[in-house]
C-alpha cells in the first residue's frame, strides 16, 4: 500500500533512482573477495608465515643490536610488503578473470564507487598485515632474552610505525593501481615487479639514471620510512615516485574502466 502511494506522490513520468548499496556495504564485500578466494586465503596465509619466519631468522641468526622491537619490526614489513601488492592486483582483475565484472558493475553502475571500496578494503588489510608483523616482533622481542643476549629495547615511535604502516599501504595500492590498468593478474604481477627492478638496474649501471632514481626508483624513495630518517627532500622524492608508480598507472585504470565495455 505504501509502495502504491508512493508512486501516487511522484509526478507522472518519474522513478525513484538506484541508490546502490552504501560504501560500508561496498567495503565488506571488497573485502570478502580478497579474502575468501583460494589465492587471497593463502597469500594471506604467505604474509603471516613470511612474517614469523623473519622474526625466527632474527632471532637465531640476528645480531645483538637488532634483537629490538624495532629490529623486528622493520624487516618484517618490509619482506611482508613483497606479498601484498599481488593481493592489490588480485582485488581487482578477479573482476575480469572470475567474470564477475558484469554482474558488479550492474549492480553498481558507478563504477568509481567499486574502486573506491576495493581501495578502502585495500587499506583495512595493509593495516592488519601491519598490526600481524607488529604482534611477531612483540613475540620475538619477548623470546629474544630467553634465546640469548638481546638489547631488549621495545622502543619504536609512532613516526616509525607510521612510516611503516605507510610503506606497506603504497606497496599495496601499487599493486591495485598496476592491476586496475592493465586488468590481466599475470601481466600486471610481471610488469609491477619487472619494471620497477629494470629501472633500478639502470639507475646502478647508467650513471646519469642514479639521479633521477633518487626521484622516480620507488624502493629507494621508501627505505627513509622503514627507518625514521625523512627529511622534506625525502617527502618530495617519495611524492614523486608514488605518482609515477601509483597514482599514474591508477588514473589510467580508470579512465580505461569508464571506456571499458563490459561483456
Amino acid at each position: 500500500m505504501s509502495a502504491i502511494l508512493e508512486q501516487r506522490e511522484r509526478p507522472a513520468g518519474t522513478t525513484r533512482p538506484f541508490e546502490g548499496p552504501s560504501i560500508g556495504r561496498l567495503v565488506k564485500v571488497e573485502l570478502r573477495k580478497m579474502t575468501d578466494t583460494r589465492a587471497g586465503f593463502w597469500l594471506l596465509i604467505a604474509t603471516a608465515l613470511v612474517a614469523a619466519g623473519t622474526v625466527t631468522l632474527i632471532l637465531f641468526a640476528g645480531d645483538t643490536d637488532e634483537k629490538t622491537l624495532g629490529g623486528f619490526f622493520s624487516p618484517t614489513v618490509e619482506l611482508t610488503s613483497v606479498l601484498l601488492p599481488v593481493l592489490g592486483i588480485l582485488a581487482v582483475t578477479s573482476e575480469w578473470s572470475q567474470r564477475t565484472a558484469l554482474t558488479t558493475f550492474t549492480l553498481v553502475p558507478r563504477r568509481e564507487r567499486v574502486i573506491a571500496a576495493k581501495v578502502l578494503a585495500g587499506v583495512a588489510l595493509s593495516a592488519v598485515a601491519v598490526v600481524v608483523c607488529l604482534e611477531a616482533a612483540v613475540v620475538g622481542n619477548v623470546l629474544a632474552p630467553l634465546v640469548g643476549d638481546a638489547d631488549g629495547s621495545w622502543s619504536l615511535g609512532l613516526e616509525r610505525l607510521g612510516g611503516l604502516a605507510l610503506y606497506m599501504t603504497i606497496g599495496l595500492m601499487g599493486g591495485l593501481a598496476f592491476g586496475l590498468a592493465l586488468m590481466s593478474a599475470a601481466l600486471a604481477i610481471v610488469l609491477y615487479f619487472l619494471l620497477p627492478t629494470v629501472f633500478a638496474v639502470l639507475a646502478e649501471t647508467i650513471s646519469s639514471f642514479r639521479g633521477i632514481a633518487d626521484w622516480l626508483d620507488l624502493s629507494t624513495t621508501l627505505e627513509p620510512l622503514a627507518d625514521a630518517s625523512m627529511t622534506s627532500e625525502g617527502w618530495a622524492q617519495l611524492g614523486t615516485a608514488v605518482a609515477v608508480w601509483v597514482v599514474l598507472p591508477f588514473v589510467i585504470g580508470l579512465v580505461r574502466l569508464r571506456r571499458t565495455e563490459l561483456a
